[in-house]
Formats: C-alpha cells, sequence, structure tokens
C-alpha cells in the first residue's frame, strides 16, 4: 500500500487519568453483562469528543497542530447509567459542563477550519461501559466519579485488537 493511500482512523477524547480509569473499571465491572454484551476494556475507557474516521496519515502533523485550541481545566460528575438503544451501555455526566460544551464547539471550529466536517448528530456526551448489553442489570445506587479534566487528547484507534494509541494530548 503506497503512503498516499494509508490511513489512520482518529478521534478526540477526553482521556482519563489512572484514578478515573480505576473508577469507571470498578463500575463496569458491578454491573451483571448478559453473556452476549462486551464490556469496553479498560484503557479504552474514554469520553468521545468528536469521531473524525479515516484520515490519510500524510495529515496527521497538520492535524496535531490544528486541534490545540483554548482550554480551561473543568470537573465533570458521572454518575447516570443509562442503556441506550442497540444495547450499549454508557455512563453519562449528571449535567454536561458549560466548559465541556465549550470544548466540543471550539474542537468543531478547529475540523471545519482544517477541512473535516464534525457529526451532524447532537453531541451526547458518555462513556461506554459495554456494547451488546441489552438486559444488561445496573448495580444499586449511581456512581459518584468526579472527573477534574485537564486536558483532551487526539487519539488512533487501531483495527482489531490493536487498541488505542494517545497521539497528542493537549492541556
Amino acid at each position: 500500500m503506497s503512503a498516499q493511500l494509508d490511513t489512520s482512523r482518529l478521534f478526540l477524547a477526553l482521556w482519563p487519568e489512572p484514578g478515573v480509569r480505576h473508577q469507571l473499571r470498578e463500575y463496569r465491572d458491578a454491573w451483571q453483562w448478559p453473556r452476549a454484551a462486551t464490556p469496553v476494556h479498560t484503557d479504552k475507557l474514554h469520553m468521545t469528543l468528536h469521531f473524525l474516521g479515516s484520515v490519510p496519515t500524510l495529515r496527521l502533523p497538520e492535524l496535531l497542530a490544528g486541534f490545540s485550541v483554548p482550554f480551561e481545566p473543568f470537573q465533570l460528575d458521572l454518575g447516570k447509567p443509562v442503556l441506550w438503544p442497540h444495547g450499549i451501555a454508557v455512563l453519562e455526566p449528571h449535567a454536561a459542563a458549560p466548559a465541556l460544551l465549550a470544548l466540543h464547539a471550539r474542537l468543531s471550529q478547529a475540523l471545519l477550519a482544517l477541512g473535516l466536517q464534525p457529526e451532524a448528530r447532537q453531541y451526547r456526551p458518555h462513556v461506554t461501559m459495554a456494547r451488546r448489553a441489552t438486559n444488561a442489570v445496573r448495580p444499586d445506587g449511581d456512581p459518584a466519579i468526579t472527573w477534574d479534566v485537564r486536558g483532551y487528547a487526539l487519539v488512533e484507534s487501531k483495527t482489531g485488537d490493536g487498541g488505542y494509541t494517545v497521539l497528542r494530548g493537549y492541556d
């Protein structure tokens, strides 16, 4: 495959620090998952800001620079477990922090400036806990996970079992 055809599957995300990741794992593991469920692996727990899809790898230097936008640290209070349609189990914030929505909007503008199109659907902040989780049973009580967000990241998703690679953190 020539370098011109090489692509990277990318997304922008809030990437949890180890303490928050540990709390997310503990909460994920407290659910009763149906046999067909696929809980999200601990090192993949995150909150997507924008999914970019497959982008030519040659554009990475431009993208790495272009996604640096003004950022103010903020607090995100996670604690609303929801089963979405099609068997997606998520943990949502109690309320979308204004600073989170501002970051999402700034990154939308950065996408447009780079000639990329943000997703048309309304942004619903969440951390995916599992897929194929129809009929999952939530643990008693809702978690109280406080996430002090100090930055965001451009992440590459490797196909298959390749996992995620943080290409750059922004703070």
